[in-house]
């Protein structure tokens, strides 16, 4: 008797080699799913690197125009370990997003730990719709190799007076910054397209998901993971919006100096750090490529810089993936 577990397995895998050959290898790929009363049709990205989401869009056209949706609690998208598909690595509900008329479209991204390893994946997108039995769409997803940068950085007293700052001060700033960037408001659509980077200068003097050890000028080490791309840019340049979104924090911190938090997306948050000055306050919705503040080297900085990181669901998101239409339209 095959257990229910390893039958889900080997159905996943039997769709994941149809699919394969009907559809040949790219970025994203399309599905569709016709049932009696409705059509779906599943967008998602077929391959991505350590660090990148994975964006999934499902639309939904019922037969009769006047039908509405029903089930958005039902509508989960997860991706598991070829292998052993019980262990979910990360799961988020879908959200509505802009559509057409008469039809649905639901839409999210999973985030991907830039250490997650190279092959691949199974990325499961189960809904319910218009009061229907629920449905699901099985498919292979492949993480593609990537390497990171490794530098190491000494810090001077000033500089590792700040890293290693255990005051009820700092923590409670990171307390307060998590809880920012944990909430998912279903309702937070700012900003469905490709968004900009938030300078014009191209030199970045640090990437996304450098691995670091910072040497202290007391002795010792810390490693840590780089979580955003830093601009090589004098005190005093501009600093704008990468999207529309709406400013959650705006103050100053003890390690990242001058800081703002954007939120764009449920669960989708920019930051920037080390400025000289900020121009919005928290509440204040802002457009894109509105200026928000001044670069410098506030907090832990060895020079003046701009630190732009983008979060999804907490994790630390490669901010390159947005600067191009994500949304698979």
């Amino acid at each position: 008797m095959i257990k229910k577990t390893n039958l889900k397995l080997l159905t996943c895998i039997f769709l994941c080699t149809i699919f394969s050959i009907l559809n040949v290898s790219g970025q994203s790929e399309v599905l569709t799913i016709k049932e009696r009363n409705y059509t779906a049709t599943l967008k998602y990205n077929q391959t991505f690197y350590p660090g990148d989401p994975i964006a999934v869009r499902l639309t939904l056209v019922a037969k009769r125009k006047n039908k509405k949706f029903a089930g958005t609690s039902e509508s989960m998208v997860y991706y598991t370990a070829l292998d052993k598909t019980e262990k979910k690595i990360r799961k988020a509900k879908m959200y509505f997003v802009p559509a057409k008329a008469h039809t649905d479209d639901l839409f999210v991204l999973l985030p991907s730990s830039s250490y997650l390893e190279a092959g691949d994946y199974l990325l499961n997108v189960d809904f319910s719709a218009f009061c229907n039995e629920p449905k699901s769409f099985c498919v292979k997803i492949k993480c593609l190799p990537k390497e990171f940068i490794s530098e190491t950085i000494p810090l001077g007293p000033r500089n590792t007076e700040i890293k290693t700052d255990a005051s009820p001060k700092r923590n409670d700033q990171i307390k307060r910054l998590n809880k920012i960037l944990e909430t998912t408001n279903s309702d937070s659509i700012y900003a469905f397209e490709a968004y900009s980077a938030p300078t014009p200068s191209t030199r970045r003097t640090s990437f996304f998901a450098d691995r670091r050890t910072f040497t202290y000028s007391t002795g010792g080490s810390t490693t840590n993971l780089h979580y955003g791309i830093d601009y090589g840019i004098k005190t005093g340049n501009e600093v704008r919006a990468c999207a529309r979104g709406k400013v959650v924090m705006a103050e100053d911190r003890i390690s990242t100096g001058w800081s703002i938090c954007i939120e764009h997306l449920p669960g989708l948050y920019s930051l920037y750090y080390h400025m000289s000055e900020l121009k919005v306050k928290v509440g204040d919705l802002v457009e894109e490529q509105q200026l928000v503040g001044l670069s410098g080297a506030t907090g832990l900085a060895t020079g003046p810089h701009l630190h732009w990181e983008i979060r999804l669901y907490m994790e630390a998101v490669n901010p390159d993936y947005f600067v191009t239409d994500f949304t698979l339209p």
